[in-house]
């Protein structure tokens, strides 16, 4: 028997502070709620699933586990009967040959995700609506944590459920076309997740596909949030020219003409990689154009809920705040820094630490070793040591505070501080 372990299961109980025995609770409780007779599940339950011994629940378990976590079986990792387990071995050859052509490939995904047997339905908009509901499920998960692999995997599989939808029944054109945004945007949180957690390989593999699924659904919002995505992962791999390609591939679509909400957050990723491109001239005249679209924005038009959750002047100060520490101008970063503190929502923990972190370096590079400690000292212990990026920059903090004040009670406070965290952690 195949016992192969059940990792998203597992991703998930950890993101969401679940022990065996309390999702058994919580499975038996909504069981109760679905059926009127409560469950008879324990923490041994749970770990048959985690272990993979239980590869596909019972259907009352099912739904009740779907209804805790809001998730698809299929979604959290099970894997039906006659299926084979949906997680990909690790590519052993050139990617490039193993590319599939986009149409192609794309309804080999869709009919490789549908399950044998399944009775034809008509698919609509209510099934459009239920992904939309978990995409935004994925960014608050996103904005929150950021950079899990939990998160990447989720986005994944839920890309593929919106594939399988495709070959599950009868819908119009448009509800095909939706279908396949929502898979593009599911990939592209996937993408993200692991640029986030600079797992780049992924995040390029995961780009194809998006790509691919953006093009087949026409939805222009989607492509421009994979090709501004793909301009900031190349910015972080050090490849500027490819990230203002990809950019310009953003800025390009018509939706930066009609909504200058959309041509604000081009200019500003723009911005961000001339800061990384050493061009000060630049950096300002694109920041200073992407200020004036954000200004001219009407918060009455109809925007993507990934749009709306997280672009505004808060994360326009962000951008500002990593061109400008990446030019040297340190006071300027601190500036926006602060603005960007002072402004930001409070479901935006990941980017809080960020900014926490790059706040601490613009503060130590302006020969400030003490403030700069106490302001790295307010990341959050789960971001410190569990976001790669986060974890990154407080290492490197750390090399500059010795090199800057060797020996000093400064020092000592923050290496007692860095062992806290890996204790809380």
């Amino acid at each position: 028997m195949d016992t192969t372990r059940n990792t998203i299961l597992e991703a998930w109980m950890r993101e969401h502070g679940h022990s065996s025995s309390s999702l058994a609770e919580a499975v038996n409780a909504a069981q109760e709620r679905l059926t009127g007779r409560r469950g008879g599940h324990d923490g041994s339950s749970v770990r048959t699933w985690k272990s993979g011994r239980v590869r596909w629940p019972k259907s009352a378990t099912r739904k009740a586990l779907e209804d805790v976590t809001g998730l698809s079986a299929t979604a959290l990792g099970f894997v039906p009967p006659g299926r084979a387990q949906s997680t990909p071995a690790p590519e052993q050859e050139d990617p490039d040959m193993k590319r599939r052509t986009l149409a192609g490939g794309i309804a080999a995904a869709a009919a490789t995700a549908a399950a044998p047997g399944t009775a034809l339905r008509r698919i609509g908009t209510s099934d459009v609506d239920r992904l939309q509901h978990r995409f935004a499920e994925i960014i608050a998960s996103d904005h929150r944590h950021g950079g899990q692999l939990s998160i990447e995997q989720r986005a994944a599989a839920l890309a593929d459920e919106a594939l399988n939808l495709q070959n599950a029944g009868s819908a119009t054109q448009r509800v095909r076309s939706n279908l396949y945004a929502c898979a593009a945007a599911f990939r592209s949180s996937a993408m993200w997740a692991a640029i986030d957690g600079r797992r780049y390989d992924d995040a390029q593999r995961h780009l194809r596909e998006a790509q691919a699924l953006a093009e087949m659904s026409g939805d222009l919002a989607i492509k421009f949030r994979i090709w501004s995505h793909a301009g900031s992962m190349f910015r972080h791999l050090g490849r500027p020219a490819d990230a203002f390609a990809a950019n310009d591939v953003a800025r390009g679509l018509s939706i930066t003409r009609r909504d200058p909400m959309f041509a604000s957050l081009g200019l500003a990723r723009q911005a961000a990689i001339h800061g990384a491109a050493q061009d000060l001239t630049g950096t300002r005249r694109a920041f200073d154009q992407a200020q004036d679209a954000l200004e001219r924005t009407d918060p009455r038009d109809y925007r993507p809920v990934w749009m709306l959750a997280f672009y505004d002047q808060a994360e326009l100060d962000s951008l500002a705040l990593s061109a400008y520490l990446a030019l040297g101008d340190y006071p300027t970063a601190e500036s926006h820094a602060h603005r960007c503190l002072s402004a930001l929502r409070p479901h935006m923990a990941r980017s809080r630490a960020i900014t926490q972190t790059r706040l601490a370096h613009a503060q130590l590079a302006q020969g400030e070793p003490d403030a700069a400690t106490a302001t790295a000292m307010k990341v959050p212990a789960t971001a410190a040591t569990q976001h790669p990026r986060v974890s990154r920059m407080l290492q490197e903090f750390g090399a500059a505070l010795r090199a800057t004040a060797p020996g000093s009670p400064t020092v000592q406070t923050w290496t007692e501080h860095t062992a806290a965290w890996r204790t809380r952690a």
